[in-house]
């Protein structure tokens, strides 16, 4: 308990329980709504706490399972948080423009990456020395263009498995394409945004850097714990196969020299076996050939 009341006087101190004018507000986040003052909407920071806990489990168990989670930001208030939260636990961001498509094309915006990749691999190993001044100034600009677009995402194999969303009304081409292909969303809604429209809402202010920034670090922190979880399973899982490998092999080979010893005391044990019985047994008939019915007449 104490450690939510510190979590909540964090909150507090940051104004993430600031939301818009009354006149902004969408009637759907009133039960995420303390109350009103001088026309400002208040969050219920319980709730916040509540929801913002709930959030970061189900990113810990994503990150866990090793799948990867997608942080858009593109606010300016957003743009250097996102990005550092996001390279902290490697993990792929979007903090320029959201490319339309970024994920329902995803083909087609790997094909720019890879472009992007193979201008930069060119450049660095004088690939393009022969060219002209003029032709790789372009080239690189074209680079940095990219770069700067599909930097955060330069690693991304596969649409990723949820969406981390800072402002929910800012980023509604991303939230619909995330719907689309049925990508669970998180986001940071204020009062102006509809809580519904996201899988996991953390009612909260969406606009001052000192409130986006308590937010995202909370989450990140919530994955970076997820990731380390998932390598020391694998460690545990690595080790626990040495151990069986080794195991067996000296049963299997105790287990044969077993064998090998009861097949020579076996084999040493003289002519007692079935098979000279046997022999004896079979001679015997031929001795009685005499008194057959033709022989006596």
């Amino acid at each position: 308990m104490e450690n939510n009341t510190s979590l909540q006087q964090q909150l507090l101190e940051a104004g993430v329980h600031f939301g818009h004018l009354r006149k902004k507000w969408n009637p759907k986040m009133l039960p995420y709504i303390f109350a009103e003052k001088k026309g400002i909407h208040i969050i219920d920071l319980n709730k916040t706490v509540e929801y913002l806990q709930e959030t970061a489990a189900a990113l810990k168990s994503i990150a866990k399972s090793g799948k990867k989670i997608m942080f858009v930001g593109t606010k300016k208030q957003a743009k250097e948080i996102v990005t550092e939260c996001a390279q902290r636990v490697n993990m792929p961001y979007v903090t320029e423009r959201w490319l339309g498509g970024m994920l329902t094309n995803f083909n087609t915006v790997r094909k720019s990456v890879k472009k992007m990749q193979s201008i930069e691999k060119m450049l660095n190993d004088g690939t393009f020395d022969s060219i002209t001044k003029k032709e790789r100034l372009t080239l690189t600009r074209d680079k940095e263009k990219m770069e700067k677009v599909l930097g955060g995402i330069a690693q991304l194999g596969r649409v990723p498995a949820a969406l981390f969303i800072i402002d929910i009304g800012h980023e509604h081409i991303a939230l619909a394409e995330a719907k689309r292909l049925g990508i669970t969303t998180f986001g940071m809604v204020d009062t102006n945004c509809d809580p519904n429209k996201v899988d996991f809402a953390i009612p909260s202010n969406d606009d001052a850097t000192k409130s986006i920034a308590i937010i995202a670090n909370y989450i990140t922190a919530a994955i970076a714990e997820g990731l380390q979880e998932r390598q020391n399973e694998k460690a545990e899982e690595e080790t626990e196969e040495e151990v069986v490998e080794k195991g067996p092999r000296l049963d299997i080979d105790d287990a044969g020299a077993e064998r090998e010893r009861g097949g020579a005391r076996r084999g040493s044990s003289g002519g007692r076996g079935p098979s000279a019985g046997g022999g004896q047994r079979r001679r015997t008939p031929s001795g009685g050939g005499a008194r057959r019915p033709g022989g006596a007449r």
